[in-house]
Parts: structure tokens; sequence; C-alpha cells
């Protein structure tokens, strides 16, 4: 299964679907969708809402292998069923679609312009438990804020040392040092960033291939070195804030990256729309979000 998922993933025509807000982001993505916070008590009540949202939008007929490459899950998700399949082997036997697992704890408090991934001293049992769930690769995010270089090359290491963490476990990681679209200076943080993922990416054994996950570059094609990387199987992009057209804007001047969208591929999608309006609006959402991707 896994050389199958590998070949979609690196030469597949589409992008990946980020559906993996967590505790802490999940009540904004809800309140978004139309589902305000005084409308549910507790937790559990929160997840099982947001897990109907994404099972909602996986179960739509817009939600297909046709534009979608991958879909990156939340852990929650990953052990919760749609249709009495775990999610990762619904989207996979039912939808084509290859399911990644984010496995970061959240951000650590900022600290050299970036904040860092929390500890995370659970990642190895979770990653058993992805691989007992058939998942395919895993996700993890941490941020720079400014071109401080010792803060990015602090997360750089990091990225690259659970990366091959991931890659021990058999999974595939996107590594992911999101660039802030608000940074002092964007331009300045890409060229380190970008410097410092070369020299990691260069020292990779012949066997260890990641994904990456970057901020799309404010200089049209400046990550292509790190796109034609013998070590690199495919680069995505987040939106980042940027409203959907604005990203798929800027993403189309980029030859050779994709989305990964998570805000960007939900906008507008409302709980009290009935199916048709629902499945219409996400069809329209994929396709440009598929044609920015493709080029």
């Amino acid at each position: 299964m896994q050389k199958e998922q590998l070949d979609c993933v690196k030469n597949g025509q589409g992008f990946i679907a980020a559906l993996d807000q967590s505790g802490g982001s999940t009540p904004k993505a809800l309140a978004l969708y139309g589902v305000p916070e005084d409308s549910y008590s507790g937790e559990e009540e929160m997840f099982d809402l947001v897990h109907e949202m994404r099972t909602r939008i996986i179960t739509s007929p817009a939600f297909h292998s046709d534009s979608i490459l991958g879909a990156i899950l939340f852990e929650q998700t990953m052990d919760r069923k749609i249709e009495d399949l775990f999610t990762a082997d619904y989207l996979w036997k039912k939808k084509g679609i290859v399911p990644f697992l984010k496995i970061d704890k959240g951000l650590a408090p900022e600290e050299n312009g970036v904040q860092l991934m929390k500890p995370n001293p659970g990642l190895d049992a979770l990653l058993k438990r992805a691989n007992e769930r058939h998942v395919f690769g895993t996700k993890m995010r941490s941020v720079i804020k400014e071109p401080n270089p010792e803060g990015i090359k602090k997360v750089v290491e990091q990225q690259f040392e659970v990366g091959k963490q991931i890659l021990a476990a058999d999974l595939v990681p996107i590594i992911e040092p999101e660039v802030d679209i608000h940074s002092s200076d964007k331009e300045k943080a890409e060229q380190l960033l970008k410097e410092e993922m070369l020299n990691y990416l260069d020292a990779l054994n012949e066997n260890e291939n990641v994904m990456l996950k970057l901020t799309i570059p404010n200089v049209n094609n400046f990550y292509k070195e790190l796109i034609d990387h013998p070590k690199v199987i495919r680069v995505v992009a987040l939106s980042g804030g940027y409203p959907r057209e604005l990203a798929n804007e800027k993403l189309a001047a980029n030859q050779g990256l994709i989305a990964s969208f998570s805000r960007a591929l939900s906008e507008g999608l409302s709980a009290d729309q009935t199916d048709e309006e629902f499945n219409t609006l996400l069809k329209d959402s994929t396709k440009k979000i598929y044609d920015a991707s493709i080029t």
C-alpha cells in the first residue's frame, strides 16, 4: 500500500487538504463553520461537532482523489470512524486519498524570533498507533516570526531531528517550518530558512526522504531548489492566513508548489447549508485550489 501511496503523493496532480485543527484551534474552526462556542459545552462535545464537520467534508462527493492527493488528520480524527471505517482507511479505501497525521503538541513560547515545537514525549507511541491505523505520513509545525539566524537554525534542527524519528517508524514526515506572513522581513527569513533546509536535506541518508510544508514565498519560485531536491518527495504550501483567492493567486505563480490549505479550503462552508449548497461550494473551492496547484 505504501508504494502506491508514495507514487500518488510524489507524482499525482492535486493538493493536500489540511483537516488537522486541534484543541486550541477547534473553537475557531467551528465558529467559522457557524457553530458558536456557546452552542456546546466541554471538549467532548466540541470534538464530536468538529468530527461531524470533517465527516461532512470527507464524505462529500466534492472531496475526491481527482483533485485531492492527501488529507492531514488530527489525532482524534484518526481514532474515530467514518461509515464504520477508521478515518485513514475510509480516506484511502473509499476515496483514494492518502492519510497523514498531525503529530506535534503545539508551539513553545517565542524565543529568538521563532516558536519551536513543544516537547513530545509520547511521540513513539503515537507513531506506533499511526502505523496501526494505516497512516502514510505525519505533519509537524514550527513558526518563524523574525529573520533570526540562531532561531531559524534551531527550528530546522528540531524539525529534522524529529523527522528522523518519524522516518525510523517507517512513516513519511512533512517538515513544516512556517514563516509568519506578518514577519517584519519575510523575504530575509525565507532566505535563511532555505539555506538551513538545504544543509539538512543534503545530509540525509540515501533511504531518508521527506516532504516539506512551507509558506508561499515572497519571491516567486524561490523554493525551486527544495522542490527539485532528490530527498524531497513533494513541497506543499500552507495558506498562512491569506484568504483563499489571494492564496491561490500566490500559489499559481510558483511552479511545482502545491497547496495544503486548511482555512482556505473550508472558507465559506457552514453548518446550516443544505448538502447541495455545501457540496457545490466545496466543489468550487477544491477546483480553484487544484487549478492553482497544477501550474
